[in-house]
């Protein structure tokens, strides 16, 4: 039975392929990370590097990482803007490691991402017809190792949890974008706003956050709930590959352009993506950063997404790479704050550039070559990916 459950369970989260012929190719390993020590002189920029406020963002994180409780204590001594007592801090209390991945070596991608601000409306109106949706009533959440403490065995499934929903007593997958989209006012699921545009609905996902410019003047601020369970795709690959714009010119802002242009092919190109975001309301004031994956607020700078396979979420992360479309160096002390569906791999990462148009002009126009080191307690072994 436990091989049948295995089984079912597989194929639910898509993990599972049919059998394959006797000359197909062995599935290649995962990815896998190690952590080669570096001393922080051969971190590119580092005695350059502005670190309080890194520092800060470092304080604001590290209370919810317990490999980092005793180093966030010392850190609390420290006063606020102390460029000198926050390298001393870094240096004293850390080891350097360079982040290598099976699959890349030393280099990776950066992303940017930003917390759009849209206009929209508590209420659906005539202009406001494209609702952001809360978590569906119908959304079950399975844990896959609760099912059978043997499944826990199995690193494909490790802290698993699969979304699903139940058809004639069955568990099924949840439903598409396309699916969601195509059932209209019967999705059951609340709105907690309205917006004229779709696209926008569709980055605003991407993100993660947002804040709703209502009518009145009030500011909405969402955050990150939960999502149907899909894998991310990227619209700007499908858009590249049907000959619609070449690579370079596949930022956020290009496809918002085509969007405009070709209204006719937007939902085809917008159900590429599968994977579909719920959002809750969240009682932050506008002044502070959304919430992360780690729990906190997010500094805009300073607050980087990782994939925490790889990267303790909490760690500072030093990044090495430049400004977008820039030769211009970007070399940075980093927190590992966040996560995202299309962060994945060991020197992978997402650059939180803040709210509002002017973040979103850099983030949606970043994505190029990074390296990565993690700054880990030097009375710990690197972490384990």
């Amino acid at each position: 039975m436990t091989h049948i459950r295995l089984a079912l369970i597989l194929l639910l989260a898509g993990c599972v392929a049919p059998p394959p012929k006797p000359e197909a190719p062995t599935k290649p390993a995962p990815e896998s990370a190690r952590f080669e020590p570096a001393s922080f002189s051969a971190l590119p920029g580092w005695s350059r590097a502005t670190l309080a406020p890194s520092l800060q963002a470092f304080q604001g994180g590290c209370r919810r990482a317990p490999a980092l409780a005793r180093i966030c204590e010392a850190a609390g001594a420290l006063e606020a803007g102390d460029e000198t007592g926050a390298r001393r801090f870094f240096e004293d209390n850390f080891a350097a490691y360079a982040v290598i991945s099976t699959e890349s070596g030393d280099t990776g991608t950066v992303t940017g991402y930003y917390e759009p601000v849209i206009r929209g409306s508590r209420t659906q109106t005539a202009l406001n017809r494209y609702p952001i949706h809360g978590v569906p009533e119908d959304l079950i959440i399975v844990d896959v190792t609760a099912l059978d403490p043997e499944l826990a065995k199995v690193p494909e499934l490790r802290n698993r949890r699969l979304r699903a929903r139940v058809e004639n007593r069955r568990l099924v997958p949840y439903w598409s974008r396309a699916e969601i989209d195509a059932r209209g006012t019967s999705f059951a699921a609340p709105a907690i706003a309205w917006t004229a545009d779709p696209v926008e609905v569709f980055f605003l996902q991407i993100q993660g956050s947002g804040q709703i410019q209502l009518d009145d003047g009030q500011r909405l601020r969402i955050g990150f709930a939960d999502q149907n369970g899909h894998p991310f795709r990227s619209l700007g690959r499908y858009l590249v590959e049907r000959g619609e714009m070449t690579l370079d010119q596949a930022s956020m802002q290009s496809i918002k352009a085509w969007a405009a242009a070709n209204p006719q092919k937007l939902q085809q190109a917008l159900n590429v993506n599968p994977s579909y975001v719920f959002f809750r309301e969240l009682a932050l004031p506008p002044t502070d950063g959304p919430i992360g994956a780690l729990g906190v607020p997010l500094s805009a700078g300073y607050s980087l997404a990782v994939d925490r396979r790889f990267i303790p979420l909490g760690a500072p992360v030093y990044l090495a790479t430049t400004m977008p479309l820039s030769p211009e160096p970007l070399e940075r002390l980093m927190a590992a704050h966040d996560t995202g569906g299309a962060i994945r791999g060991a020197v992978r990462s997402d650059f939180f550039w803040g709210s509002g148009p002017d973040a979103g002009a850099l983030a949606g126009r970043m994505r190029q070559p990074a390296k990565m080191w993690l700054l880990w307690p030097k009375d710990l072994p690197p972490p384990k990916s």
